[in-house]
């Protein structure tokens, strides 16, 4: 029926004749809306993007599962671990860790940094050797080849690949008595650098060694490990793989899926999500109050073709459905528009990385399903709240 609440709604919205000032602050209120809808849109895709970003970062630094001693910080039993490792279906490769901080001197520079002693297996669990940008990754023919942090290596100046150029790696000797010289200290070895990969949070200041290096700095025995590293065939089913391993393990290590590895940074990621949430989550409520004052001046401005109405059988309440169906209309419509600029604004960055974070970083962005569910949901609770309180305002 064209009498009804919606019909005359839409009216107000498309009619040409009426009052500018009222269409123009219609119109207004739909581009604030657009606005607030497209850069909320944009912010959580790049939001995401930098989720993808650091889920990378961390990739190569933690496990599906990670095996660590209950007490102390050397697995015992090793073999026994390692023997329940290959008998289960479930593991597709894992690799014996000890990480330690250690102090690296080349000629006048030094640095504090953190030695990963892997065996040859580690690439099966970690594929690190992809992500050498220069040299090659350590041959495992010798203990002290080594793969470093590329700004680790700017810093200290160590030349790449280079027979002649070797550097020191100090280790503090654990125990008592008194010390008469350095070699009390420190357990000290000459390393290689054969290769070095690119820097990022989660791998600033590491050098990737034969697990052999790190043995003999720490007086251990052969076969001795801090940590097994496992990969799974399936990821998703760490949590029921874990269970698994500590029923056979008798409980006797600790074992942790990769999510609670990084428990600290994901809590992080997610309270900054969180936050980026809420904030635009304000800045759309209150550029809703420009949908108030449309909604309020379209009611004072409609005032004799309300009285038309009421005498045509329309009532107070018809009147308050027809008001709040504009204001909804605006927001359909200020929602929809934001989606769509915001959805080819991010686009544009995926085909383009016209804008860049760093020199070599352009803005990462990732669209998905739940971006668009969550911004419109945003948008549409706010002014769908805003058009029907103020609808009933005032009284024509």
């Amino acid at each position: 029926m064209r009498n009804n609440p919606f019909y005359i709604a839409s009216r107000y919205i498309t009619a040409k004749k009426g009052s500018h000032a009222v269409t123009f602050i219609t119109w207004l209120a739909a581009f604030a809306m657009m606005v607030a809808i497209a850069s909320m849109f944009v912010i959580v895709s790049v939001f995401s993007g930098l989720e993808d970003i650091n889920r990378d970062m961390i990739a190569n630094l933690h496990a599906d599962l990670t095996i660590k001693s209950k007490d102390g910080k050397t697995l015992t039993n090793i073999e026994n671990i390692q023997n329940i490792l290959k008998k289960n279906k479930n593991v597709d490769s894992f690799s014996k860790v000890i990480e330690e901080k250690v102090y690296i001197i080349y000629k006048d520079n030094g640095e504090i940094a953190y030695l990963r002693g892997v065996d040859s297996a580690y690439i099966s669990v970690n594929p690190i050797n992809k992500s050498v940008i220069y040299g090659a990754y350590p041959s495992f023919e010798f203990s002290n080849e080594v793969l470093m942090e590329s700004q680790l290596d700017n810093r200290l100046a160590i030349p790449v690949n280079s027979s002649q150029d070797f550097a020191t790696v100090y280790m503090p000797k654990a125990g008592k008595g008194i010390i008469q010289q350095e070699d009390d200290i420190f357990n000290r070895k000459e390393i290689y650098v054969t290769g070095v990969f690119p820097s990022n949070d989660q791998l600033n200041n590491y050098i990737l060694a034969p697990i052999e290096l790190t043995q003999q700095l720490l007086n251990l025995p052969k076969n001795a490990a801090y940590q097994v590293v496992i990969k799974l065939k399936n990821s998703d089913s760490a949590d029921n793989v874990k269970s698994e391993l500590l029923k056979q393990l008798n409980n006797n290590v600790e074992i942790k899926t990769k999510s609670e590895e990084n428990a600290a940074f994901w809590k992080m990621i997610n309270t900054e999500k969180l936050m980026i949430y809420l904030i635009f989550s304000l800045v759309i409520f209150i550029t809703t109050f420009n949908l108030a004052g449309a909604v309020i001046i379209l009611q004072l401005d409609k005032t004799p073709q309300a009285r038309t109405l009421r005498s045509l059988g329309f009532t107070q309440k018809d009147l308050n459905k027809t008001y709040f169906n504009t204001g909804l209309l605006i927001v359909v419509i200020g929602v929809a528009l934001g989606l769509i600029i915001g959805s080819i604004l991010c686009y544009f960055q995926i085909q383009t990385n016209f804008f860049m974070a760093g020199e070599n970083l352009p803005f990462p962005v990732r669209i998905t399903a739940i971006n668009y569910l969550v911004v419109g949901a945003v948008g549409l609770f706010f002014g769908i709240l805003i058009a029907y309180i103020f609808s009933r305002k005032l009284k024509s």
